[in-house]
């Protein structure tokens, strides 16, 4: 599950971080998102005319054949071992793949008496530099009489879902499933609309190694989406026996 995450990294970062040949009129400059949550325009890499582009996408995937938008609030996530089946995601996983950008995101471990408190923790790459989760986007066509109040101004709504895998064994102790972390050497394939081959992608599909990432406890100020501020990563003292960072 990946319900929250951090937006920080500049688009002038992402695009020499992820080698970006060109940047939509969609990207715009907005302000670092400390708190990204669902139904927010966010950014994703992808392919276009052997080009890589960053573009800004709704969060929670709409199939083409939705009815209402609304149903991308169920899909944010998409679980990497079905998702090339599923008929909400096949049709993007066989030819719609896209890289999201991240700094980190948040998970969160039940303490105390009873496990009954949340306590959320950070994880970031043990480098530095931003994840690149795999992700999947589609186009939802506008309605008329709705096009000026959402999408894109081609009357098209993009929206694109992050794939999770089983959690590695840094993050095992608060969830047990992770964001898929896409290597830089699997950015080329995953990437590729010609790759369509379910058996050639899902060896790409497995988690990051635990020595990758690092995590500690951060405010619970975080569980409000409208909180923002590079405040919410400040690190805390762990509030028990809890799992610590990979070494």
């Amino acid at each position: 599950m990946c319900g929250r995450f951090v937006s920080s990294s500049s688009p002038a970062r992402l695009v020499a971080h992820f080698g970006v040949d060109e940047i939509d009129a969609s990207v715009g400059d907005d302000a670092p998102d400390y708190n990204v949550r669902p139904r927010r325009r966010i950014l994703v890499v992808r392919a276009r005319d052997d080009r890589r582009v960053l573009s800004r996408m709704r969060w929670g995937l709409v199939p083409s054949w939705a009815e209402d938008p609304g149903v991308g609030d169920r899909m944010i996530n998409a679980r990497s071992e079905t998702a090339a089946e599923k008929p909400a995601f096949r049709r993007a996983f066989a030819r719609r793949r896209c890289i999201v950008p991240a700094d980190g995101f948040y998970e969160w471990r039940a303490v105390g008496v009873g496990r009954s408190v949340k306590q959320p923790y950070f994880v970031h790459a043990a480098d530095g530099a931003p994840f690149a989760f795999a992700g999947l986007w589609e186009t939802w066509k506008v309605p008329d009489d709705a096009r000026g109040t959402m999408g894109d101004p081609d009357g098209w709504l993009r929206t694109c879902t992050i794939l999770t895998t089983t959690a590695n064994a840094a993050l095992a102790p608060i969830h047990d499933r992770m964001p898929v972390v896409l290597p830089e050497p699997a950015w080329a394939d995953w990437l590729d609309p010609d790759l369509t081959d379910p058996g050639a992608l899902q060896p790409l599909l497995v988690p990051a190694p635990a020595t990758s990432v690092r995590l500690y406890p951060v405010t619970r100020a975080v569980g409000n989406a409208r909180n923002q501020g590079p405040e919410l990563i400040d690190p805390l003292p762990e509030p028990g026996p809890g799992p610590g960072a990979a070494g």
